[in-house]
């Protein structure tokens, strides 16, 4: 199993993080980088470094897109993918809050074809619950969870169309796993589908900066 890690603290304030993230970075799905929300109104040079050193590492790099669930103007989004790709060569782009809805589809299809033609290998969709089944066929990878552990274990349902996809399509990120429990966490996510994970042991408002027991699981 591999961890998708959305590490979305400056260089500068947690130097340590990025350093064991980049130790760990060939055991990784992928390293989303965010350095405002998006790429920024000019390259950073503390993530232009962080973002070399993860690709000597061998990490493939996702560019952080905000969507605002369908309602932001195409042509930014675009733009920030643009960015992405220039001033920190990432590989693909990781469409966070995306629309989960059957209606959203056809202009969401539409996005993803134009940052495919862009250059974008790699694109990640996160509505954080299960969208429409049509959604998964978009993208490379959809997160379908994204909350806390109590919520992961208490109240996660698997929609029956989601055995019907390879595992590799499915990513549930987990925060506020005890540290005794993320072992559990990376089986039940395999159990439940998703063969991409991030369960971590930190909190709101940046749990993957809590990234050390994660990353030392066996198979991570």
């Amino acid at each position: 199993m591999s961890l998708l890690i959305p590490l979305y603290v400056h260089p500068a304030e947690d130097p340590g993080a990025w350093h064991r993230l980049i130790a760990a970075a060939a055991r990784t799905y992928a390293v989303v980088l965010n350095p405002a929300d998006g790429p920024g109104a000019a390259p950073d040079p503390a993530f232009t470094a962080v973002a070399g050193s993860l690709r000597a590492a061998g990490a493939r790099l996702l560019g952080y897109v905000d969507t605002d669930y369908g309602v932001r103007d195409r042509d930014r989004i675009t733009e920030d993918v643009r960015r992405h790709r220039a001033w920190y060569a990432a590989d693909g782009c990781f469409l966070d809050r995306v629309t989960a809805v059957r209606e959203g589809l056809p202009a969401c299809r539409r996005l993803v074809r134009e940052i495919r033609r862009l250059g974008a290998t790699t694109v990640v969709l996160n509505p954080g619950v299960h969208p429409a089944p049509g959604y998964t066929r978009l993208a490379d990878l959809t997160v379908t969870f994204e909350g806390h552990w109590s919520t992961y274990v208490g109240a996660f349902t698997r929609p029956a169309w989601t055995g019907r996809r390879p595992p590799q399509r499915f990513c549930h990120l987990v925060y506020g796993v005890p540290e005794s429990l993320v072992p559990l966490a990376v089986r039940t996510a395999h159990e439940r589908g998703a063969a991409v994970c991030g369960p971590v042991t930190g909190e709101l408002p940046n749990p993957w900066s809590e990234l050390t027991p994660a990353l030392a699981q066996p198979g991570g």
